[in-house]
């Protein structure tokens, strides 16, 4: 007999996952527990294993198609011919596997029992202004509603999805709607190379990335920093940490000049609550460190930073590197940090304006070290290594001003890095 396999509930609030990949097509055979679909969350790439050995006979999520928790994903027929279960499928234990960026959760459904194509996002500003997705006729792929299409709803501009004529009264539950109409067929163009399909981990950085400029008031502040003492301090430690396996970059050093910043300006070390207009700041610090993965990138996350060596923090953030680019964090290692840095390492340029990581109210940007001379104090001239930092900042609750301290305080650190080893707990 034939059964249908539902999304099960992976947790955390989660309401809905966007198929990534199949490991079976229809007509195939699966055992028990062998990997069966991976979908995507806004939280994690979770692997679900099948709940039971059988022939796979009807896929009905594709991939690049979200489904909600209790959706059907897959009709699988028991090959053994015995007796269908009683009531639904047990779900199967989902598997946290190679998880995205943080991102703030989806609001919660309208009500209205129209299924709507939108994202995140735009559900969002939907609701803030009082606009019912259902009458909004969606202009994005396959009907999808977006914000362009918010504003014209507003204005009275864009033609509504016709409204149903009032029906009488009846004890039977309507109806369900019919799925949006397929897109029509892009328009040819001679010189088109190739069609990537925006979707997975990277559609799900793409709607943080939009939320994240729109919901908050970015501004960038940048100073320059003399690294050379760093430059020296790091290559004499590096002697001794790289005995035990460990690479020592630069970042450490720069983890804890930042928490020494953030003591000094703990404002920063915050995230916003938008739903009740409150900043709320931490006691903790929990940095996030921006990490460049296969499919996009990720934001694995020292936790109590402030209590970690230079040793202790360069074995943890190369651990966290290495398992997010082989696609091995666990969900809980990208969540709830409190302030990210993001480097480009070698590639790290002159100069960047980061997006903030939402709802964190500060972001910093680590460019490349380069040596070019400057003059001295007595009037001389010699070499120096000089590097940029840029400050991303969320002005609706930080000012100017207040992140200038802050990136005083961190370019202090770094100049007379000494100082990292002093600082009391």
């Amino acid at each position: 007999m034939a059964f249908d396999f539902r999304l099960p509930d992976i947790g955390e609030g989660v309401a809905d996952g966007e198929v990534v990949r199949w490991f079976v097509k229809e007509g195939d055979s699966v055992r028990e527990d062998a990997p069966l679909v991976s979908v995507l969350t806004d939280k994690a790439n979770v692997e679900i294993p099948s709940p039971r050995s059988g022939k796979v006979v009807k896929i009905h999520a594709q991939v690049g198609e979200k489904v909600k928790v209790g959706g059907v994903l897959v009709t699988i027929e028991d090959v053994g011919g015995g007796a269908p279960p009683a009531g639904p499928a047990p779900p199967a234990a989902p598997v946290a596997r190679a998880p995205p960026a943080a991102v703030a959760p989806a609001p919660a459904p309208l009500t209205t029992g129209v299924s709507v194509a939108a994202s995140p996002y735009v559900r969002r500003l939907a609701a803030e202004r009082g606009i019912d997705l259902a009458t909004v006729r969606g202009s994005g792929p396959g009907g999808r509603v977006t914000e362009a299409d918010l504003a014209a709803a507003s204005a009275g501009a864009a033609p509504s999805r016709p409204e149903a004529a009032p029906a009488a009264p009846s004890a039977e539950p309507p109806a369900r709607s019919t799925p949006s109409a397929a897109p029509a067929p892009p328009t040819p163009l001679a010189d088109v190379a190739e069609r990537i399909p925006i979707r997975g981990l990277r559609r799900t950085i793409a709607e943080h990335m939009s939320e994240a400029v729109h919901r908050a008031a970015h501004f960038t502040y940048v100073e320059e920093v003399d690294a050379s003492e760093l430059v020296r301090l790091r290559e004499k430690m590096a002697k001794h940490v790289e005995k035990q396996g460990v690479r020592l970059t630069f970042l450490p050093f720069l983890v804890k000049a930042v928490v020494a910043g953030l003591r000094a300006h703990p404002r920063l070390n915050a995230t916003m609550d938008d739903a009740r207009n409150e900043l709320v700041v931490r006691s903790a610090y929990h940095i996030g460190i921006a990490t460049a993965a296969p499919d996009g990138l990720l934001v694995p996350v020292v936790r109590n930073a402030e209590r970690k060596s230079v040793g202790q923090l360069a074995r943890e953030i190369q651990e966290l590197s290495e398992r997010g680019r082989a696609g091995k964090l666990e969900r809980s290692e990208l969540l709830g940090s409190t302030f990210t840095i993001t480097s480009l390492g070698a590639l790290g340029g002159v100069l960047a304006t980061p997006i903030l990581n939402y709802p964190e109210v500060a972001i910093l940007g680590v460019h490349k070290i380069q040596r070019r001379p400057v003059y001295r104090p007595d009037g001389t001239i010699g070499p120096a290594d000089l590097m940029n930092l840029s400050i991303s900042l969320d002005h609706r609750v930080v000012d100017g001003y207040e992140g200038a301290q802050f990136l005083a305080t961190v370019k202090s650190y770094l100049e007379d890095p000494h100082q990292l080893f002093s600082e009391l707990a």
